[in-house]
């Protein structure tokens, strides 16, 4: 069996694909099922970056995710068991504020830690590709959030959703698919609001968020002081990180049993988070300017391609700006994208690594809803479209604001 077929019977293993396949009254395997944008080899330049890694072709991933800076990470074992940075792809289109997603319709990208099992990924998008996100997570259901269809996907329109390019999702994908194939069971995205310096978290040091990004970031300062992906768990309605009880379970809203850190582990991440407060501590001191609780944006574009849309023709469609993101490859099509109301502050610009790649050819997702997705049956894409179709190149008449959505109670950091 090649690693093709492999893939296919383990996705096609999923509960949710194979009782979506019966339902359609499909009369076949199911292999056929599978297009051949998800069985995309990696490239023979994303290979050679591997071997150059001494990363192994199919070990474990994993994803981070940082807002503020448009930026999607994917980290990968290396030969010695650590996990490495590997990639850095520009995020195209985000939408929301900085912050939690609290309701279903309020537009917020989710932040928190997710897992995402073969079964998640969804080869039939409409968004070209994509894997869903998990949302509402434990902790997100201690806290009775509502949302769903929250996705990593393609085609450059977000509501709710991180989007990246068709080229990016294609590799981000493969890269999975690789690393499931080789044995692991199911990836971590980590996603953040900015990246968890001392300096970013002086920074937002008034937002209301503050206690519940302190809690992201111990997680963050877990996975970077030890370069392993962090054993996540729930309890008292608040992250835990990497413990093991002594006695019974870890329940999510029920008071957190004794537990205990591996002493290795708590040493390394006490270092990182005694230096990260004594530089906190100095940009206070030194009146590092307070960033905006709110900015009214409705999220960020990478600026490499925020430089490239044509703002000289913009029209309205559902209340928002909509733009054209030039087509990047001989024969493309524009690209339509909903345009933040104000460019964003992207603190830290694309790394070396960066791939800057724009993908091609996308729609524009509605204001209403969440994510890409109205129901499980279009999430898995048997046949119909994700969203409303994208708008007409005439002007629309406003649609009124949503109302304001209050921030959750703050988490115990």
């Amino acid at each position: 069996m090649n690693r093709h077929s492999a893939w296919v019977r383990t996705l096609l293993a999923s509960a949710g694909v194979a009782a979506a396949i019966a339902l359609a009254g499909c009369q076949t395997d199911g292999i056929s099922q599978i297009p051949s944008k998800a069985m995309q080899p990696l490239s023979r330049e994303m290979v050679a970056t591997l071997e150059k890694k001494n990363m192994p072709v199919d070990s474990p991933i994993l994803v981070r995710i940082f807002k503020e800076e448009s930026e999607l990470e994917v980290w990968k074992q290396d030969s010695s068991g650590q996990y490495a940075h590997l990639k850095t792809y520009p995020i195209c289109r985000w939408s929301g504020e900085l912050g939690p997603k609290v309701k279903q319709g309020d537009r917020q990208a989710p932040e928190g830690f997710y897992a995402i099992g073969p079964g998640q990924m969804n080869p039939n998008s409409s968004f070209h590709l994509a894997f869903n996100l998990g949302f509402p997570n434990a902790y997100d259901r201690a806290h009775e959030r509502t949302g769903a269809f929250l996705m990593v996907h393609g085609d450059c329109s977000s509501s709710g959703c991180y989007a990246m390019t068709d080229e990016q999702i294609t590799e981000i994908y493969g890269l999975g698919r690789e690393a499931f194939l080789g044995g692991q069971k199911s990836f971590q995205v980590q996603a953040y609001p900015f990246r968890m310096t001392a300096l970013n978290m002086a920074r937002h040091r008034t937002s209301p968020h503050m206690a519940f990004w302190r809690m992201l970031k111990e997680g963050n300062d877990h996975f970077e002081a030890t370069r392993q992906e962090p054993k996540i768990d729930v309890c008292e309605k608040r992250y835990v990180f990497n413990a093991t009880p002594t006695a019974g379970g870890f329940s999510p809203a029920a008071r957190c049993p004794v537990y205990q850190v591996p002493d290795d582990v708590v040493a390394a991440v006490r270092q990182k988070q005694d230096a990260d407060e004594r530089q906190f501590a100095h940009y206070v001191a030194q009146g590092v300017q307070t960033a905006a609780v709110r900015t009214g944006s409705d999220g960020g574009m990478h600026p490499t391609f925020l430089a490239k849309v044509n703002t000289n023709e913009t029209y309205v469609s559902n209340g928002r700006k909509v733009a054209s993101l030039p087509p990047q490859s001989p024969g493309g099509k524009a690209t339509l994208v909903y345009l933040p109301n104000a460019p964003t502050a992207a603190t830290a610009m694309a790394s070396a690594d960066t791939d800057t790649t724009s993908g091609v050819g996308a729609r524009v997702a509605s204001a209403d809803g969440d994510g890409a997705i109205g129901t499980f049956g279009k999430w898995l894409g048997l046949g119909k479209s994700d969203t409303p179709p994208p708008p007409s190149a005439a002007p629309a008449a406003p649609a009124a604001k949503p109302a304001a959505v209050k921030p959750s109670p703050a988490a115990k950091p």
